[in-house]
């Protein structure tokens, strides 16, 4: 009789709440699918980093590959590529068949060919021609534009050297000086590169409260619980609470997790090593999962609407699998449009965190109001969800499909 006494000094959906949240950590099942999504996405977004890392360091310790067809024509030239760091590689005449073969296996970076009346046109002053052959289909881009600045600077040299000996300063090649200054910092240059990989930490709130939000409702109307439960003497906001809660509690745990493991991932990788950084501190990460409480909150309550429909889980299952890619689309198409960040874009559930999160990244002051847009917008929309759920679960209609 004890246990008894004390449920019912419980509100209802307390009850409730803790006994569907008992069922879901009892489920092996989908505690797997949340340790499974906590890891994925950390794990894939520092891998993707983690690449970019090596190869641009690689092309620092390694040296580029170059291929020179008819070097010793320009003994110059050869120095100047060694001591820029290019690994040159002398190869006799070939045809263009065999240099596209060269170039698909990857085993050089460029083919510099040096026609045969290069050497005689040098010596005439007439433009010596050079043919850089590469595939641009591989990601030699940039080892294959730091070649062409090689060429570049050997072939200013060779016209200012031309210049003084008819008595003709070499500044006249250059009337006008660019010089260029870099504002964006670090921190900024990363929040742009990787703001479409920000967004994928947001994504699995949807995927944690799946499990158990199908489970709670189609899974009991499949199973023939959910008629003993709306005989119960509960109201119905009562029952539809304490499965939402339950369901954002285990989504809101996932991705807490999810975000922490994805902070330490981009602290432990040498960004610097790239051009970037990541800021963030774990104030301004304890913040974002303050503002992002209402989006496990959305994400339960999204599904618990669909699925309340369904007669198996499966069908739930299914439906809701589609649905929540309604909210991804604009976290994966407006970073695609390269649009400045605008206010609208904190009123969008999911897309708003992802812009929050980027501006937070960039060092930027957001001010209150993006956060309380943030929140505020997935609040609402949950609350939307779970009002339909309620009035669809009083509806006659639904009773008796039960």
């Amino acid at each position: 009789m004890k246990p008894l006494a004390k449920s019912r000094i419980k509100p209802l959906f307390v009850v409730v709440f803790l006994k569907e949240l008992r069922e879901t950590l009892r489920d092996r099942r989908a505690l797997s699918l949340l340790l499974l999504f906590v890891l994925m996405y950390p794990v894939m977004v520092g891998g993707i980093l983690s690449q970019q890392i090596s190869r641009a360091t690689a092309t620092a310790k390694e040296g580029i590959e170059l291929t020179v067809i008819g070097a010793r024509q320009a003994p110059t030239l050869m120095a100047q590529l060694k001591q820029k760091n290019v690994n040159v590689t002398e190869a006799p005449p070939m045809p263009e068949e065999r240099i596209t073969a060269l170039l698909r296996s990857q085993k050089t970076a460029a083919v510099l060919r040096l026609t045969d009346s290069y050497g005689g046109d040098y010596r005439a002053m007439r433009p010596a021609r050079l043919e850089l052959w590469y595939d641009s289909a591989t990601d030699n881009g940039r080892k294959v534009r730091d070649i062409e600045e090689v060429l570049r600077a050997y072939g200013n040299t060779i016209a200012g050297a031309r210049l003084l000996a008819h008595g003709v300063s070499p500044a006249t090649l250059f009337p006008v000086q660019v010089q260029r200054y870099d504002t964006g910092t670090s921190a900024s240059r990363s929040a742009s590169v990787i703001g479409t990989m920000l967004g994928m930490f947001f994504i699995p709130a949807f995927f944690f409260a799946l499990s158990p939000a199908v489970d709670s409702t189609a899974g009991e109307r499949e199973r023939r619980s959910m008629e003993v439960l709306l005989a119960q003497p509960a109201r119905t906001i009562d029952l539809v609470a304490g499965k939402w809660f339950a369901a954002s509690a285990v989504a809101l745990a996932g991705l807490v997790l999810e975000l922490c493991v994805a902070h330490g991932v981009l602290k432990w990788l040498p960004l610097e090593e790239i051009g970037m950084s990541w800021r963030l501190t774990w104030a301004d990460l304890a913040l974002i999962c303050l503002v992002s409480v209402s989006l496990p909150l959305f994400a339960a309550g999204l599904e618990i609407a669909l699925a309340i429909n369904a007669k198996t889980f499966k069908e739930a299952q299914t439906t809701a699998s589609f649905a929540i890619m309604i909210p991804i689309v604009p976290v994966i198409v407006v970073p695609m449009l390269d649009l400045t960040t605008q206010l609208w874009m904190y009123v969008v559930p999911l897309l708003s965190h992802q812009t929050l999160l980027r501006e937070l990244a960039k060092g930027q002051a957001v001010g209150a109001l993006p956060f309380l847009l943030t929140f505020g917008s997935s609040l609402l929309a949950a609350l939307l969800c779970i009002a339909f759920t309620t009035w669809r679960m009083r509806s006659e209609r639904y009773m008796m499909g039960v």
